[in-house]
Parts: C-alpha cells; sequence; structure tokens
C-alpha cells in the first residue's frame, strides 16, 4: 500500500497568464504557495479475491472491472497513461472541499500519479510529476486548466513559477527570513464563500477572451515581480502587498463576466471596509476561498463583519508532493 500527500495552493499573482495560449507567446508568471491543507491518496493491487479488478473511492464508490469503466476521469485515464497489468484501488480524501479555487484537482492528479509511481516502485522528480500531471489534464482530459497548479503541489513551497513556450515552465523559490514569512502568513486570512464552481467552465471564457485582454495580462505578468520586490524589500513595507492583491483583484474581474457575482463583490467590499487592505478569489473565480490581507489587529472585525461564513486557519509549507507511506505488497 502507497499513501502520498499533497499539498493544496494558494496563488497570489499572475492567475491567467499560465495558459498556454498565452504564454507559448507572450511568457508568463505566477506568484503561489502551497500551504498545509492536503489530500490524500491511497493504492494499493487490488485483492486478487475480490471480484472487480478496480475501487476507486471518492465522493462516490466504483467498482468496475474494465478501466474504460472508471468514471472519475483523471483515474480512468492516469491508469490507462500506466498501463498497469494489475487492478488497482484507489482512495482519495482531503482537507478541503473540490472545485473551491484551491488547486485541488490539481493536486489530486499530482498525487495519484506520485502514488502510482511508488506503487511500482519508481522514484519520479518534481519535476516529472507536474509535467505528468499537466499532460493528465491537459492533453489527455481535455480540460480548459492552466499550468501553475500542478506545478504549485508538485513542488510545494513558495514560488515564483515562469511559463514559456520553449521549457514550459521552470520554478524560482523565494528565500525570505522566517520572522518575514511569518508576517506575510499572520496577514493572511482565508474565507470559505460556500460557493462552489466548474474552474473548466469559468476558464473557458477567459481564454476565448485572451486575445482581447493583452494590457490586462501583461500588466499582471509585471505584477508578480512588483510583488516579489515587496517581499524582498528591507524596509517595512510589506501592506503594499497587500494593496497589490487589491490591483490584481480589481484587474481580473475584467476577465470575463463569470469570475464573480454580486455576493462575492460584498463579501470583498465588507472585508475592506472591515480592515483589509486587499485580497482576491481564488482559482479561477466564481466561488470557493476568498483571501484577504490584513493587519492581524483587525482580523477579528473581519471576522465579525463576515461572521456567517467559515475561516479557515492555514500555515505555509514547503514540501510539496510526498510519499507518506510506502509498504508494497
Amino acid at each position: 500500500m502507497v499513501i502520498s500527500r499533497t499539498p493544496f495552493r494558494i496563488s497570489f499573482f499572475g492567475g491567467g497568464t499560465d495558459y498556454p495560449v498565452w504564454y507559448t507567446t507572450h511568457g508568463g508568471a505566477v506568484l503561489s504557495t502551497s500551504i498545509n491543507k492536503y489530500c490524500y491518496v491511497t493504492c494499493r493491487y487490488s485483492p486478487l479475491i475480490l471480484e472487480k479488478r478496480y475501487k476507486v473511492a471518492w465522493s462516490k464508490v466504483e467498482s468496475v472491472n474494465d478501466v474504460e469503466e472508471i468514471e472519475h476521469p483523471v483515474v480512468r485515464e492516469t491508469i490507462k497513461l500506466f498501463e498497469l497489468k494489475e487492478g488497482v484501488e484507489v482512495h482519495y480524501i482531503a482537507d478541503l472541499p473540490a472545485r473551491t479555487g484551491m488547486g485541488s484537482s490539481s493536486s489530486f492528479t499530482v498525487g495519484l500519479i506520485h502514488a502510482l509511481h511508488a506503487l511500482l516502485g519508481k522514484t519520479v522528480s518534481k519535476n516529472q510529476l507536474a509535467k505528468e500531471a499537466i499532460r493528465v489534464e491537459r492533453e489527455l482530459l481535455k480540460e480548459n486548466v492552466g499550468s501553475q497548479d500542478q506545478v504549485a503541489a508538485a513542488f510545494g513551497g513558495l514560488n515564483k513559477i515562469t511559463f514559456n513556450a520553449r521549457d514550459g515552465f521552470s520554478v524560482h523559490p523565494i528565500v525570505l527570513s522566517p520572522e518575514k514569512l511569518a508576517t506575510l502568513e499572520s496577514n493572511l486570512l482565508l474565507l470559505f464563500t460556500g460557493f462552489s464552481r466548474n474552474t473548466s467552465e469559468i476558464s473557458q471564457e477567459q481564454i476565448k477572451n485572451t486575445p482581447l485582454l493583452e494590457r490586462e495580462l501583461t500588466r499582471m505578468t509585471s505584477i508578480v515581480d512588483e510583488a516579489i520586490e515587496i517581499l524582498n524589500d528591507s524596509t517595512e513595507r510589506l501592506d503594499d502587498f497587500g494593496r497589490l492583491l487589491d490591483e490584481a483583484w480589481r484587474l481580473k474581474r475584467s476577465f470575463s463576466s463569470v469570475i464573480t457575482r454580486p455576493e462575492i463583490d460584498e463579501i470583498y467590499e465588507a472585508g475592506k471596509k472591515a480592515g483589509a487592505l486587499g485580497g482576491k478569489l481564488l482559482g479561477a473565480g466564481g466561488g470557493g476561498f476568498m483571501l484577504f490581507y490584513a493587519k492581524p489587529e483587525v482580523h477579528d472585525a473581519i471576522r465579525k463583519a463576515l461572521k456567517k461564513f467559515f475561516f479557515v486557519p492555514f500555515q505555509f509549507e514547503h514540501a510539496g508532493s510526498q510519499i507518506i507511506h510506502y509498504h508494497p505488497d
């Protein structure tokens, strides 16, 4: 039996520039971090005594004999990609709900690929994990997804991830003192709006609009480096990070008509009124988790203003996808 643990991520800046339709021509960049909220994937070869070759437990339980009968698209296509000779069982559990802007789909894909490699007795690099996950989601499943979530889940940590047509992607860790990292972390609040959404459907409109968004996406790319300059600045101007989040969110709202909705705008403005300097809806938009940047002394006021919503405590993590249990049969 093998168990992988793969983190979810928070994307701060650069969302939208990680779609191939943009970065293969213009390049792209994002600033993101993985956090200590995870998905866990358990894999083992199916015992011969069982009637069915494949068992997949997620929000439903599937037991089938033919891999083509597996309903879960990622599990089906990944098992086919690995050309496994034996049947397998796959179990999935997670710390946060799916379709909420935390990169959960890509974390699951990375975690499943990692677990299957381990089941076959193979060690795989973080780079290969990310590339294979991108291949499964973009090429095999034809999903309208970008390329940042797979990289963030595989590598872990606070990184600038750049994208280009020649190399695909490269990862540049952001090195901060423990004190500054702790300050940044303490200034962030994560709120669940209660709305879930389909990333691929939301992204489809943005991809269609990409030729009309050259000015906006160029600015999104440049904001990444501005944010890194703020983090690396020796002076006490970390609050500019929050103000930059506000600019980036207002820019992102213009990408398509389905990124936000009146209820989400009300949440954001209530957070700002209570003292947040900035924030954003995570992921493609439409719902899920909202991130606020605010000094700790106003956190209680923000929670009070948005008391009907659930706030999720979190910390940064730096390990990326890991095999946390390995016991070959």
